[in-house]
């Protein structure tokens, strides 16, 4: 993405339409908005009574000499001192607390929605893209919906109501503080077009520089085991250096304008008052007005300060805003499927197919897998897997075997329709997958990767994570079917043993052998391996392959491996490359036709 792009992308492209979403919001918390704008209306009204007090107040003395009058509206001058306080206090309370209340919900929404999205979703966005707008976004967002709002509201009540009052003191002297708003108008747009501009650029090179260090900390093996530190350094040095200047830029406009703002206030009010004495002397005003006149002069130039300054962060947040409507945009994972599974313990688990008549049919849960013709691409026009034929009965074991890229693993992503196939058909017990429900398909299959992933929490939670309604004594069950209930037993705390930051305490071996026990005690009907063995040594392996054995007994298996040695028992080896399965038969079979197999096997060519 060039930096055009990334600065424009940062900038909101349909703002009243993000506006008008962020308000929907509010409907969940609509007593907390209306109660909060109606005291905010309150303390901005009684703001600006207040300052026209100042004028009865100062001519009660000073033209009348009237004691009484005088106390009359001291006392209503404390009244509306108390109601500005009590209104701003819980004006400014309700309004954090819609803001808090609001972003919760959004927060909640996103991820519950993120946890719905297509596997395709993750591979086109990054880590580090999606916690940015998790954290970046949201606070953004936060900060804006706490302080923009009710300033906003504030500033428009405060320069109506000021502007009136105004006029009705003295319109002469209105006309000379409209000439000096257009100049600071001007000034306003010159800088905050700037400001605005840089602050795009610091936000576009702060998320860059976090999604860095995410990655930087996520793969520090692969960096210290090849000395990456120092590139790593300097790298993150140089977009350090980027964001500093970004930001320095930003900040140079952003604090240009409060002095400029404020000098211009200045010369306004030495204006007001020249000539307000002037007018004062000629009996057209009274001082009292002169002097609530100049508070109004100051009250009237404040807000559009203040909004000046917001409008940088304000801009920030909808654009922000956009970016997690956006992923809220994003189409969910399809699931039309009309096949559910019931679980029956007498009768046994069966396929609940719905038929043309309004009756449906039962077909029992076997674990038959059948791929007819399959042509799949993860994108348009590029095939990765070509007329794939494959059939897989109950208790069979079927290694997939070939180069990296092959589609070896394209295969059983398909199985658990992480995407969908673009021609043939593939059937799980006769059911074209397609009509099966998601969630039921991959309750009956257990995935065992080469890269481990543990969850913070006990040892006991992350097997209990391939099943949760599993007992402790099943849990255990399915550690010593993997062999992992030693290791585990030696553990300070055993099973009760608390993991942080992915397993690392962990050896590799160890944290496979955890993640087999998960795929064991969910006790499935179709078992894939993917490289489940490749990150073990050759003693652990031969420790654990008994209960591999008995966690493969009776279930369709698909075995994906480099380790060749690992799947000559397999009943089926099929040989892939470039998408095609270019053999297939068991290993003595295929040693026999001396292809491909056999000169892997021999080491004639190895697996690239």
């Amino acid at each position: 993405m060039s930096e055009k792009s990334r600065h424009k992308s940062l900038r909101p492209q349909d703002p009243k339409k993000t506006i008008m979403r962020l308000f929907s919001y509010f409907r969940f918390n609509r007593i907390l908005f209306f109660l909060g704008i109606f005291f905010i209306i309150i303390s901005s009204a009684a703001q600006i009574a207040a300052n026209g007090m100042l004028s009865p107040i100062i001519d009660s003395l000073v033209e009348y000499d009237d004691m009484n009058m005088f106390i009359r509206y001291i006392s209503i001058m404390i009244g509306l001192v108390v109601a500005i306080s009590i209104g701003q206090y819980l004006g400014n309370l309700l309004m954090a607390r819609l803001a808090q209340r609001t972003i919760h919900k959004i927060r909640e929404d996103m991820f519950a929605h993120m946890e719905k999205l297509p596997i395709s979703f993750f591979d086109s966005h990054s880590h580090g893209e999606l916690m940015s707008t998790f954290t970046n976004d949201v606070d953004m967002l936060n900060q804006s919906l706490e302080q923009s709002i009710s300033q906003i509201v504030i500033s428009i009540i405060s320069v109506v109501g000021t502007f009136i009052m105004m006029i009705v003191l003295s319109p002469i002297l209105t006309l000379v503080v409209v000439g000096m708003l257009v100049v600071m108008f001007f000034f306003i747009r010159y800088v905050g077009k700037r400001s605005a501009k840089n602050f795009r650029i610091q936000q576009a090179a702060l998320a860059d520089m976090n999604g860095y260090i995410e990655e930087m900390m996520s793969g520090q093996k692969v960096v210290k085991v090849f000395n990456y530190e120092d590139r790593a350094i300097e790298s993150f040095n140089k977009k350090n250096e980027e964001l500093r200047k970004a930001s320095t830029n930003a900040a140079t406009y952003g604090v240009m304008l409060m002095p400029i703002m404020g000098n211009l206030s200045f010369v306004l009010y030495a204006l007001v008052s020249m000539l307000g004495a002037f007018l004062v002397m000629l009996n057209r005003i009274t001082i009292g007005n002169i002097a609530s006149f100049l508070q109004y002069t100051r009250t009237i130039s404040r807000p559009i300060t203040q909004v000046s300054n917001q409008l940088n962060t304000l801009f920030a947040a909808l654009a922000g805003a956009e970016r997690i409507f956006n992923i809220l945009d994003e189409k969910v994972e399809e699931d039309q499927g009309d096949v559910r599974l019931i679980r029956d313990e007498k009768q046994g688990d069966y396929w609940k197919v719905p038929k043309e008549n309004g009756e449906y049919e039962k077909v029992p849960l076997k674990g038959y897998i059948s791929f007819e013709n399959v042509d799949f691409g993860y994108l348009e026009g590029q095939k990765v897997l070509k007329d794939i034929n494959i059939y897989a009965k109950p208790g069979q074991k079927i290694a997939l075997v070939g180069s990296t890229g092959a589609g070896k693993t394209t295969i059983t992503n398909l199985i658990n329709r992480f995407y969908e196939i673009d021609k043939g058909r593939i059937l799980y017990d006769g059911i074209d997958i397609r009509r099966i429900n998601k969630f039921d398909l991959r309750s009956t299959m257990s995935i065992v990767l080469q890269d481990v992933h543990l969850f913070e929490g006990t040892i006991m939670d992350n097997i209990r994570y391939g099943r949760l309604d599993a007992t402790d004594e099943e849990v255990i069950e399915a550690a010593k079917l993997a062999n992992a209930h030693y290791f585990i037993n030696n553990l300070p705390n055993g099973y009760d043993t608390y993991l942080t930051a992915d397993g690392e305490s962990l050896s590799q071996g160890e944290r496979q052998l955890l993640s087999i026990a998960r795929a064991a005690v969910a006790n499935p009907t179709v078992l894939i391996l993917d490289e489940a063995t490749s990150s073990i040594d050759t003693r652990t392996e031969r420790l654990i392959g008994k209960g591999m054995d008995k966690l493969m007994e009776g279930r369709t298996t698909f075995v994906i491996a480099h380790r060749l040695s690992t799947i000559r028992d397999s009943d089926a080896i099929m040989v892939m490359e470039n998408g095609r399965i270019i053999e297939r038969g068991d290993h003595d079979y295929l040693m026999k036709q001396k292809g491909r197999y056999y000169d892997l096997n021999t080491g004639k060519v190895e697996l690239a």
